[in-house]
C-alpha cells in the first residue's frame, strides 16, 4: 500500500495524456483539488480544478483568449505560419472582443432557443430512422453506428451541406480533437493537422461560390450573406467559422451521448430509474454533462496581473486552464457523493459549456439531441447490454473527452 501511495504522489500531478489519466481522470483531479487547487504545470501553465476558480476565470474580463500570443509563446515565431494555426487563430472560440463579439453576432441568430426547438422533429426523425435500419442487426457501435450519425446529419442540414455530398463527413475522421490539447503538437501531428484542414477549406470554399450563385435557407448562406455593421466577414474568416461550427456541432455532442450512455450501463440502478420515469432525461442529461463531461478543459489568459487566483499570483499573459471535469465533481458544489451518477440530483448546474462570452452556443441543441436520442435507444431496444461496460476504448484526446467505440447487442 504504501509503496503505491509513494509512486502516487511522485507521479506529475497534471499529465493529461497518459493512458491511466485519459481512461479516469477524476481520481486525479480530486488529487489536485486537495493538494494543489490552482497548479503551475512543468509546461508554465496554471491550472484551475475548483469550481470556484474555474467558474471565476470563465467569465471574468480580466481573463481573455490572446490566442496568437499564446500560441507564439508555446511554439515560436513562425508557428502562424502554419496553415492550421492560423486558421484557428480566426475561430471566433479563439477571439476576445471586439472581433469575437462581430463573428458571434453572425452565428447567434441560428441558434436561438425557439429555432433549436423547432428542429425536435427533425431530431426524432433522424433517430428513428438510424433505429429501424439498425434494429434488425442485432448489434451495433453506438458511437459510430448511432451517436455519430445524429449531430453530424444535423450541422450539414443547419450549413445545408447536399446529402449527395454527406457520406465523406460520415465517414470522415474524428482526429481533429487533437489540436486542443494541453499539450503541444508534434510536428507530424501538425503536419496531419494542416492536410485535414486544407482538405475541408477546399470543400467550403466551393460551398461559399455556389451558395452566393444560388442562396438557401441555411447557415453557409447566411454567412456569405452577412454583414453586420458593414463587415462582410473575409474568406478565411468564413472557412475557419464554418470548420469550427462544423467541429463543435458534433464532436462534442457524440461525446456527450456515449459518455451519457456508458455511465447508465454503468449504473443499473440508475438506468432502471430512467426505464421507469423517461420524464426524468432532462436532468438526466444536465446529470451526464456533469458526470463525465465531453469537454474536459477550457483555457484563458491573463490581460493583466492577478493578484490572488485561489492563493496564486498570475503575472500578466501567463495562461489558465479550466477543468471543467474537476469543477463538475467539487465537493463544494456537490457535496452530496459528486463522484455518484444520481439522474435524479437537484441543482445540476455543471461547467460543461463553459461561461461568459464564449458559453457554448450549441448548448441548447446539444442537450436535445442527447435527450432525444439517449430516450428513444432507451424505448425502442430495451434489452440492449454493452459489450464491455468495464474497459471501453477511450479516444487518446483529453480536452474532447469520448469513446472511440462502444459495442452493443440485443
Amino acid at each position: 500500500m504504501n509503496e503505491h501511495v509513494q509512486t502516487a504522489s511522485s507521479a506529475p500531478l497534471f499529465n493529461p495524456l497518459s493512458p491511466d489519466f485519459i481512461r479516469d481522470p477524476y481520481p486525479h483531479y480530486e488529487r489536485m483539488r486537495t493538494t494543489d487547487p490552482v497548479h503551475l504545470t512543468p509546461l508554465g501553465v496554471y491550472v484551475c480544478s475548483r469550481h470556484a476558480e474555474a467558474s471565476l476565470v470563465v467569465r471574468d474580463k480580466r481573463f481573455g483568449k490572446d490566442y496568437v500570443e499564446r500560441t507564439i509563446r508555446r511554439y515560436g515565431p513562425k508557428i502562424m505560419d502554419e496553415p492550421v494555426f492560423r486558421s484557428m487563430s480566426h475561430w471566433m472560440l479563439q477571439q476576445d472582443p471586439p472581433d469575437h463579439t462581430r463573428l458571434r453576432g453572425l452565428v447567434v441568430k441560428a441558434f436561438t432557443a425557439r429555432r433549436v426547438e423547432d428542429m425536435r422533429p427533425r431530431i426524432q426523425q433522424i433517430v428513428d430512422e438510424t433505429l429501424d435500419r439498425i434494429i434488425p442487426q442485432g448489434k451495433m457501435d453506438l458511437i459510430e453506428d448511432f451517436a455519430f450519425r445524429l449531430p453530424v446529419t444535423i450541422i450539414c442540414d443547419m450549413l445545408g451541406i447536399p446529402e449527395e455530398h454527406r457520406e465523406v463527413f460520415y465517414t470522415g475522421s474524428r482526429d481533429g480533437g487533437r489540436l486542443l490539447d494541453p499539450v503541444p503538437l508534434t510536428p507530424d501531428e501538425i503536419k496531419q493537422g494542416n492536410a485535414g484542414n486544407a482538405m475541408a477549406a477546399m470543400y467550403f470554399q466551393q460551398m461559399f461560390e455556389l451558395r452566393r450563385k444560388t442562396p438557401g435557407d441555411d447557415l453557409i448562406t447566411q454567412l456569405v450573406q452577412a454583414e453586420e455593421d458593414g463587415s462582410k466577414l473575409s474568406n478565411e474568416e468564413l472557412t475557419a467559422n464554418i470548420i469550427l461550427l462544423f467541429g463543435a456541432g458534433h464532436e462534442t455532442t457524440v461525446n456527450l451521448i456515449g459518455n451519457g450512455l456508458l455511465a447508465l450501463y454503468r449504473n443499473p440502478d440508475q438506468l432502471a430509474l430512467l426505464k421507469a420515469r423517461p420524464e426524468l432525461i432532462t436532468n438526466a442529461i444536465e446529470e451526464f454533462l456533469r458526470y463525465d463531461s465531453s469537454v474536459q478543459l477550457t483555457g484563458r489568459v491573463a490581460l493583466e496581473d492577478i493578484d490572488d487566483l485561489g492563493g496564486k499570483r498570475i503575472p500578466k499573459g501567463e495562461s489558465v486552464l479550466c477543468l471543467l471535469g474537476s469543477a463538475n465533481h467539487d465537493p463544494a458544489v456537490y457535496p452530496d457523493h459528486p463522484e455518484r451518477l444520481d439522474i435524479a440530483r437537484p441543482n445540476v448546474r455543471p461547467l460543461s459549456f463553459g461561461g461568459g462570452i464564449h458559453f457554448c452556443l450549441g448548448a441548447q441543441l446539444a442537450r436535445i439531441e442527447a435527450e432525444v436520442a439517449i430516450s428513444t435507444l432507451l424505448r425502442r431496444i430495451p434489452d440492449l447490454r454493452l459489450d464491455d461496460a468495464v474497459n471501453p476504448e477511450w479516444r487518446p484526446t483529453f480536452v474532447l473527452r469520448g469513446l472511440k467505440r462502444l459495442p452493443a447487442s440485443w
